[in-house]
């Protein structure tokens, strides 16, 4: 090779974002402040943000730091050098979001290069949440320091370019707290005729191959209950190269498995592996290539479930129960979780203690989501507390005694108190913990334990009463049952007294008749007021899929739970009643359809529609916040046939990174909310999208897990078994072909699109076709929309939210929090 420095060059048009960099790595250190209490109650509001997706509370660590840095130039540390570099994949953003669960000071040094043909100015707009430097051949050109907590802010500058290559070098920063938007956009405005030009250390036309490789690889299918786990490459590989697979769980998961491979010239697909022996669970899996020292990763996404090893489920509940603690026990993620599963079915021991021990020092420490492993672990104290080694035991008594249970206590952590589900896990582990040490004093509070227990208990019954007048603020939400279940189970089995335990298993039964009432097939399908890519791409591997698979025998198991053992041993143990009937009506086998209305969250602020028969089920937010940024909401979802993974769902992406850590994200929730209405089968979903996000919509569109598809300009049909679905777009639907969602994700582009839905009973998909591929949308000048349906008549969407159809009116205000069940006859 020459000692010509090679690059990999793009054309960079007015008003292109520079996508290409050379990136050090991340340094992190911790941002600890004095302890001091904060002033704050649950938010059953949170994410009905009022500016954008911004959510306004603030941490004391988030005060300080905008209190030193804000406005100043930020503090430079350290030196640029390149161990990696930034593909963009289809993002504008150099982005390296991610969780971080202290307070968390992060710093990275960025270089790329602007090839100009001619000297001359250019303008560029640098965007960023927290602060950034800015050089141009040395020189710095600006900075700017926003630290507004996930909100971008932008700025303009000037560069003078010279002829031939101009280095650019940007240093950014910011305070990390949970869920962090960790990204620079710099916006080529205006300028000399350029590319951009980062400088690689093979060949360039070697690093183009590596993106492009990494650009299209996708799986082999959507999911893998059986069988390797393959990466089929866009092309063959032309060159060797060095590969590492990174399998990692959602942001929670504490498991990491690496895989290294050596790939060859002419190579066309990676196989990581058998599927069997793959951790279960919708898993991230992150590649990293290396081509003679040029080094790029992407992520991309798969679910994995267990479901031949773990076969049908038992008859009887007891043996459910059973065969519930035995895969907790044995096969899920080593956390409080399994640990309470193996010491309530006898499997105590020094490897049970090591499970805690090692998610000890995140409740030590008060990680976000700290409150999720101890109460579990306050349980397992509780009623196992002799079958734990001593030191253990020890260990979490000071655990116990030192953790930060509500904001009013002293703290420099992010823990999370603002949302329901956390709210009741606190609450909880506050009541509980100070009935188990009476006498002991808790450290933050300064308060006896049976004066903790007494604070607790009240915050309890708040809690109860706003539940059970509202019912969950996260509305439907599947990673939140199992939250909230959490929480009511322990509630159930340990509250001291009658009356909250009694209420708690009053929820518990609630929140199993919300699931039931919501399932197809034992599978939620609805829409949900806050999802993630992890919990609407994984179906059986989804913890509501095991709960299901407990209480009435269908479903299957994923690695990691959070209530699924407390639920089996509130059944076990501890008099817990979850009505026989609700499995009839989780399965739903007979002919009539179900229409369910029912309305959610504080002053019912969400009203929801779900309707389903045997063969299909859907379900809506109605009259949602039409038109407004979205934070994490699933306005509409559906399932066809009897497949899990046969489900489809249409939003708006929040972002154009694939597995990225927005809120709203790729998948999961709308950058811009549509108006959407449902009446039975019939759905319209509309969306008029800001300027300033992504320009298309898209719906999940799993083509490998439908029996029969069909594709044609603005019509989608899907077939499973007898269930079908017609997709109609106001522009062209095209299947994307190669990446991460190849054959999964079908797109419509366009910043104002509509897409018309329908769920019907057919035998193949030319007689959905036939039947419903011609229904259009008449807009009437009161702004209503009116459908002809072949079933169901006039249909008349109005734009208050109501439906006029088959001589019923039906009123999103009308909606109630116990809900209304009307069975129609089957169309």
């Amino acid at each position: 090779m020459s000692d010509r420095q090679e690059h990999l060059r793009r054309p960079l048009q007015a008003g292109d974002a520079i996508r290409y960099w050379q990136l050090g790595a991340i340094a992190e250190e911790r941002f600890d402040v004095p302890d001091q209490p904060m002033k704050g109650e649950m938010d059953p509001f949170f994410f009905l943000t009022k500016h954008k997706n911004f959510i306004p509370h603030e941490y004391p660590c988030r005060t300080i730091f905008a209190g030193r840095y804000r406005g100043n130039r930020p503090e430079v540390r350290g030196a640029f050098e390149a161990s990696r570099w930034w593909l963009p994949f289809g993002s504008p953003r150099l982005d390296l979001s991610g969780f971080w669960f202290r307070p968390t000071r992060l710093a990275t040094w960025a270089r790329t290069f602007i090839e100009a043909d001619a000297k001359g100015t250019a303008r560029v707009r640098l965007g960023t949440c927290g602060g950034a430097v800015l050089w141009l051949n040395g020189a710095e050109v600006g900075w700017m320091a926003p630290y507004s907590r996930n909100l971008e802010a932008k700025s303009e500058f000037e560069l003078s370019l010279e002829a031939g290559l101009n280095e650019i070098v940007l240093f950014f920063d910011d305070l990390a707290e949970r869920d962090a938007r960790y990204f620079i956009q710099l916006d080529y405005l205006s300028g000399p005729k350029a590319n951009v030009a980062v400088p690689v250390p093979c060949p360039g036309e070697d690093a183009a191959a590596i993106e492009a490789l990494l650009d299209g690889m996708h799986f082999d299918r959507p999911a893998y209950l059986e069988g390797d786990i393959s990466l089929l490459f866009p092309k063959p590989l032309a060159i060797e190269v060095d590969a590492n697979v990174a399998v990692e769980g959602d942001f929670m998961s504490t498991e990491r498995f690496d895989h290294d491979f050596a790939l060859g010239s002419g190579e066309s697909r990676l196989v990581i592996g058998p599927s069997e022996k793959a951790p279960a669970d919708f898993r991230h899996f992150r590649i990293t290539i290396d081509a003679g020292g040029f080094v790029a990763s992407r992520s991309i996404g798969v679910e994995i479930c267990h479901a031949a090893r773990q076969g049908e489920a038992p008859v009887s509940l007891a043996a459910r129960i059973a065969e519930t603690l035995d895969e907790i026990s044995e096969f899920s993620e080593r956390d409080t979780v399994r640990a309470f599963a193996r010491l309530a079915s006898g499997r105590s021991g020094a490897d049970t203690d090591a499970m805690i021990e090692e998610i000890l020092p995140s409740i030590e420490d008060c990680h976000d989501c700290a409150d999720f492993s101890l109460v579990p672990l306050i349980w397992s104290r509780t009623s196992w507390g002799a079958d734990i080694g001593e030191k253990t035991r020890a260990r979490i008594d000071a655990a116990i005694l030192n953790f930060r249970y509500w904001m009013d206590e002293p703290g420099n952590d992010v823990q999370w108190y603002f949302s329901e589900n956390h709210a009741l896990l606190f609450h909880t582990a506050a009541y509980l913990a100070g009935h188990l040490l009476p006498e002991a004093t808790f450290v933050r509070s300064g308060r006896k334990g049976e004066e903790q227990s007494a604070v607790g208990a009240s915050r309890v019954r708040a809690w109860l009463d706003h539940f059970e007048a509202w019912e969950m603020a996260e509305f439907n939400s599947a990673p939140y049952f199992p939250i909230d279940l959490k929480g009511l189970t322990a509630l159930a089995a340990l509250s001291p007294d009658a009356d909250i335990a009694e209420r708690a298993r009053k929820g518990i039964v609630r929140l199993c008749e919300i699931i039931a009432r919501s399932a197809h097939h034992g599978m939620v399908t609805a829409a949900q007021g806050r999802s993630y890519e992890h919990t609407l791409c994984a179906g059986r591997s989804l913890e509501l899929s095991g709960v299901a698979r407990l209480l009435w025998g269908r479903g299957w198991y994923g690695r990691r739970v959070h209530a699924l053992p407390q639920l089996a041993i509130c059944l076990r143990d501890h008099g817990l009643v979850v009505p026989e009937s609700l499995a009839a009506v989780a399965r739903h086998q007979v002919d009539t359809h179900q229409e369910w209305r029912f309305a959610q969250g504080e002053n019912r602020f969400a009203a929801l529609y779900h309707y389903k028969g045997r063969n299909f089920a859907m379900g809506s937010a109605v009259h949602y916040r039409w038109g407004e940024w979205g934070y994490q909401e699933t306005i509409l979802h559906l399932r066809i046939g009897d497949r899990p993974e046969a489900a489809v769902w249409i939003n708006h992406p929040g972002e154009t990174i694939q597995l990225g850590y927005g809120r709203p994200s790729f998948w999961g929730g709308c950058g811009t909310l549509p108006r959407a209405h449902q009446y039975r089968g019939l759905a319209v979903v509309d969306f008029s999208a800001f300027e300033e996000q992504p320009d298309f919509t898209h719906a999940w569109f799993p083509v490998a897990e439908f029996e029969e598809t069909a594709i044609e300009g603005n019509l989608a049909v899907g077939r499973s078994g007898r269930g079908a679905v017609v997709l109609i777009g106001s522009g062209d639907l095209h299947l994307v072909g190669d990446g991460p969602s190849a054959g999964t994700e079908l797109r419509q582009p366009g910043h104002k699109t509509r897409w018309l839905v329908r769920v019907c009973e057919a035998s193949d998909v030319d007689a959905a076709r036939s039947r419903y591929g011609s229904l259009s949308i008449v807009e009437a000048e009161d702004g209503g929309l009116a459908v002809e349906d072949p079933d169901y008549g006039r249909v008349l969407f109005r734009s208050d939210g109501s439906v006029e159809a088959e001589g019923r009116s039906i009123a999103p205000a009308d909606f109630s929090v116990a809900g209304e069940i009307t069975m129609l006859s089957g169309s």
